[in-house]
């Protein structure tokens, strides 16, 4: 089969690699579409590297079709040949086909196609590990959720709002901020207009300060924002795409129990992503199928234009989901 490996000068190449062969309890996937995330970019940079047992290569979530099963598998699952799915990988989406554990596959939603699917795996269990895991957020509760253009932003925005969250995001630009009217967040703050902190500071004043914030910046307004929070809030760190470094008053964080929660969905064990997943079918795929929640596309391209695909999340031009199709 094919798959997109990286060169040494980090070029991507579609090229000749083995066919997964598939273990007792996994499932052979025919893939025909694969969604983009930031951590592909981290990988192709040599900074992410696949969990031990994985593929060289990129792509952490897949849509296709079930072709081969292993006698575990069959046993322990309701799987069958044919099944349409999605999967949650720790690498190797950037195929043609991917050897897949049972229980880290989901059914492609009745209303989604293959690329919409495909969006679903990775963005959709990340925003639930953090909003519900880590977060337990609740109905009535305000969700502070930065980057509101990104991938990740276009799944939790909707998905918070789906369970009766108050949403509140940002976005740099008047241009950006109509660009995600979409996702109908309660607040979205143009930060090259406003202060996020002294919006943070008037909500907390006015009843509605911020329990979880879910964070893929920091940098130094994290410090900052920080002591703006109700009681017992989350601030949930997942990247430092602006700084790894802030400056905190640590204070503010024992007198108001605010809990700072560093999470990463690839560093869960299989038996938690499993959970996750069987979570997401149960709790979230009939708002999926009702259209209350839903993946947002913003560009699909063939496997082969990888890497002008890559270079869409590079500059930061996507609003939403960018995915691959194979077939």
């Amino acid at each position: 089969m094919k798959a997109i490996l990286v060169n040494d000068d980090r070029s991507l190449r579609w090229d000749n690699v083995p066919n997964p062969q598939i273990k007792s309890e996994e499932v052979l996937v025919e893939i025909h579409a694969a969604a983009l995330n930031r951590a592909d970019l981290m990988q192709r940079e040599g900074d992410y590297p696949p969990p031990p047992g994985c593929p060289d290569w990129m792509g952490l979530e897949i849509a296709g079709v079930i072709v081969e099963m292993g006698d575990e598998a069959k046993a322990k699952s309701d799987w069958k040949i044919g099944d349409k799915v999605c999967a949650l990988l720790g690498g190797g989406g950037y195929a043609e086909y991917a050897a897949v554990k049972y229980d880290m596959l989901m059914p492609v939603p009745a209303n989604c196609s293959m690329a919409e699917a495909a969006a679903i795996p990775e963005a959709f269990a990340t925003a639930y590990l953090n909003l519900f895991i880590e977060g337990n957020i609740k109905s009535g509760n305000t969700l502070l959720m930065n980057a509101g253009a990104s991938g990740l932003a276009s799944v939790i925005i909707p998905m918070a709002k789906a369970f009766g969250v108050r949403v509140i995001t940002t976005v740099l630009t008047d241009e950006i901020a109509n660009s995600i009217k979409h996702l109908n967040a309660d607040r979205v703050v143009v930060t090259t207009k406003e202060d996020i902190v002294e919006v943070l500071k008037e909500e907390l004043d006015n009843g509605h300060g911020v329990d979880v914030a879910i964070d893929c910046l920091g940098g130094e307004v994290m410090g900052k924002c920080i002591h703006y929070l109700t009681h017992g809030a989350r601030w949930i760190m997942i990247a430092a795409l602006a700084g790894q470094k802030t400056e905190i008053d640590l204070k503010n964080i024992y007198v108001r129990n605010v809990r700072i929660v560093g999470s990463t969905l690839r560093s869960r064990t299989p038996e938690m992503k499993a959970q996750i997943l069987a979570e997401l079918v149960k709790n979230v795929f009939p708002k999926i199928e009702t259209g209350e929640v839903k993946p947002t596309i913003y560009k699909t391209l063939p496997i082969t234009e990888a890497e002008a695909a890559h270079d869409i999340l590079y500059k930061g031009q996507n609003v939403g989901k960018v995915v691959l199709t194979v077939r």
